[in-house]
């Protein structure tokens, strides 16, 4: 999906930012965001995760997120109300909101 926003967006540093987040009733929350590597999107301290053989396929991870995402899945769905990056099976997180949006640190 990255490589199609690429080409659609004429971009080839577009990049998927994560970033756990404060929040919510569990008291973390997922935030992933487009974003440029090289530019105003990125800084020195992130994290930049590239797929050897599909390019672009950038993910920037600042270091405070890093930590709580840590083994985490990132998947992309398609469902009849849209389609999203997602953050799945992360071993950092137990429990959660009925609702799905925050989770609550094992740490």
């Amino acid at each position: 999906q990255l490589r199609s926003i690429s080409v659609r967006e004429n971009d080839p540093n577009v990049a998927l930012r994560l970033i756990v987040e404060s929040g919510g009733c569990h008291g973390y929350q997922y935030k992933l965001e487009l974003t440029s590597v090289n530019t105003d999107g990125s800084t020195p301290e992130d994290f930049l995760f590239v797929h050897p053989t599909k390019q672009p396929s950038h993910v920037l991870v600042d270091p405070i997120s890093m930590t709580l995402l840590k083994g985490s899945t990132v998947d992309f769905t398609t469902e009849l109300i849209g389609s999203s990056f997602n953050i799945i099976d992360n071993p950092q997180a137990k429990g959660g909101c009925g609702c799905g949006v925050s989770w609550e640190a094992t740490i």
